[in-house]
């Protein structure tokens, strides 16, 4: 069974993650995302949504799953690679891209989020950011160059080198997200957007995406997420420290 359901609305499709609880982005889910977005291409979409859970789009990276990986670095290695493989399918797609974020969406959540054209949050107490050095890791350069592009310069460096979270009011505010709307029309008003920006004269609108858009299929580059240089990092003893502290935390 797959982790990402797919719905179809005339030319639109909509990639529902679905790995409960809360769409902890593992291998088979981020394979699934993939997987499914190459279909949904390759099959004519002319537009896609991705969504997720009520009240949590994506809580990030399986962080559990991710530990008791222990010292395989090949294994770890391949299950970074996954994410990083699917958020670069979503920044290179050759039609738009928007995201229906209707709950919480930290740190992997907000990269899938940000390798979109456009976000729909919901309003309320959800909260959404890079929240990376809170557990002892370093956004790769290209993750920040993500952030950079919405939020400008010197807003990307406080909310990422704080690795803070903001609530959806303050993401509006910072330009991290587009809209808000209630929690129960975030897919729908993500469906609208998408209708009409599909319905303007499709060619110039690709190619002025295309142009638009190459930074955030640059940023996406393997060699500005220098992958090894990221495992170093989560092989240290902070941080280590401090992922295994979040587990923790997370079983109370």
């Amino acid at each position: 069974m797959s982790c990402v359901d797919t719905l179809q609305h005339g030319s639109l499709v909509e990639l529902r993650l679905a790995r409960s609880p809360v769409n902890a982005l593992n291998p088979a889910l981020c394979v699934d995302l993939r997987d499914a977005l190459d279909a949904a291409i390759a099959g004519g979409a002319h537009g896609i949504i991705l969504s997720g859970g009520p009240k949590v789009f994506s809580a990030g990276l399986d962080v559990p799953y991710l530990l008791s990986l222990g010292d395989d670095r090949a294994a770890l290695k391949s299950a970074w690679q996954a994410f990083f493989d699917a958020a670069l399918g979503l920044a290179e797609s050759p039609v738009p891209v928007v995201a229906a974020i209707a709950g919480h969406a930290p740190a992997g959540g907000c990269v899938l989020a940000l390798c979109c054209d456009y976000r729909v949050m919901a309003s309320g107490p959800y909260r959404i950011g890079l929240n990376e050095t809170r557990v002892g890791l370093a956004a790769p350069e290209g993750i920040q160059r993500l952030m950079r592009r919405v939020v400008g310069t010197y807003r990307a460096e406080r909310l990422l080198v704080a690795g803070e979270m903001v609530d959806a009011a303050q993401a509006l505010a910072f330009g991290l997200v587009d809209e808000l709307v209630g929690v129960d029309e975030v897919s729908q008003r993500a469906l609208n957007w998408l209708q009409d920006l599909v319905s303007l004269p499709r060619d110039a609108m690709a190619l002025t995406r295309s142009i638009a858009r190459a930074d955030v299929v640059a940023a996406m580059q393997p060699e500005l997420i220098e992958l090894d240089r990221f495992l170093d990092g989560w092989y240290s003893v902070g941080t280590q420290q401090a992922l295994n502290a979040l587990v923790a935390s997370l079983r109370k």
